[in-house]
């Protein structure tokens, strides 16, 4: 019998995270969620810790999962270059949505829950986790930090004449075909790839909905410097300003790519009797 459940995928972006990832992929073994996944991609992005190692054990105890795929950037693209990666994995390996679930362990899946269960995910193209609307909980989060965020959130909702409450937090979830037309190529591969994306949503008035998180900093490295991530948003949001189409058309990356090629580390399926390992050829 063939079901027509639409098919979620969960993508985990991995850079330099060999103690959280353990904790991320732990997340999937709650039976609430695991039942509402048909499959996991942890992306690495070419870390130069053991985040792969950590991952590939991970995934092979992760027997509540039916497919699971561990995949390595053939170079550094960035986060939104792996955002990219996950996209067409998940289109040509046929699913429907996209969870995207950072490797970092600052979200928890779990607050996706209440959204997956009731149907709601189904009536929307995206749903946003968002840190900082009413509901949300941050945990070591500082203060600076969260002003900047709550001062760029109402900027970017004045310009895209919609309340946005979060420019990209690290708990989402897309209907890929919203990528169809491959807007998304054109945005930077780096931590921008989020504010690029939210602005060409609110702009196409896709169905875009928020939800509240539970955010917390415990051991986690950021990537991101607030000094050079603010001039990039400025110069961006500049851009935006000064001409909606040309900011849709034109490509923002350093560097133009015609695809972003990966290479499958392993592969794990569960059958029967537990969980199968394929090894890549």
């Amino acid at each position: 019998m063939v079901s027509n459940s639409p098919r979620i995928l969960v993508f985990v972006p991995m850079y330099n995270c060999a103690l959280q990832i353990p904790r991320v992929i732990k997340q999937l073994t709650n039976p609430r969620v695991a039942k509402l996944i048909d499959g996991l991609v942890c992306i690495d992005n070419r870390s130069t810790d053991q985040t792969a190692a950590a991952a590939a054990a991970g995934l092979e105890a992760l027997h509540q999962i039916s497919h699971r795929t561990l995949l390595r950037n053939d170079d550094n693209y960035g986060l939104g270059g792996s955002h990219k990666v996950a996209i067409e994995f998940g289109r040509q390996h046929g699913y429907d949505f996209l969870i995207v679930l950072h490797g970092d362990d600052q979200g928890n899946i779990e607050d996706l829950l209440p959204y997956l269960e009731n149907g709601t995910y189904l009536r929307e193209d995206f749903l946003m986790g968002a840190r900082f609307m009413k509901g949300s909980r941050l945990q070591g989060y500082s203060l600076l930090r969260t002003n900047a965020n709550r001062a760029f959130n109402l900027i970017f909702s004045a310009i895209s004449r919609r309340r946005l409450y979060d420019l990209g937090s690290g708990l989402n979830l897309f209907r890929l075909s919203a990528f169809d037309d491959d807007f998304q190529k054109r945005f930077a591969d780096d931590l921008t790839f989020n504010y690029y994306l939210i602005l060409v949503v609110a702009a196409r008035s896709f169905r875009l909905r928020f939800f509240p998180l539970t955010w917390r900093e415990q051991d986690q490295v950021s990537n991101a410097k607030l000094s050079r991530m603010g001039f990039q948003i400025l110069a961006l949001l500049m851009h935006r300003v000064k001409s909606l189409s040309a900011f849709e058309k034109d490509d923002h990356r350093a560097i133009a790519r015609d695809a972003y090629p990966s290479t499958v580390i392993g592969s794990w399926q569960r059958d029967g009797a537990g969980a199968s390992v394929t090894s890549p050829t």
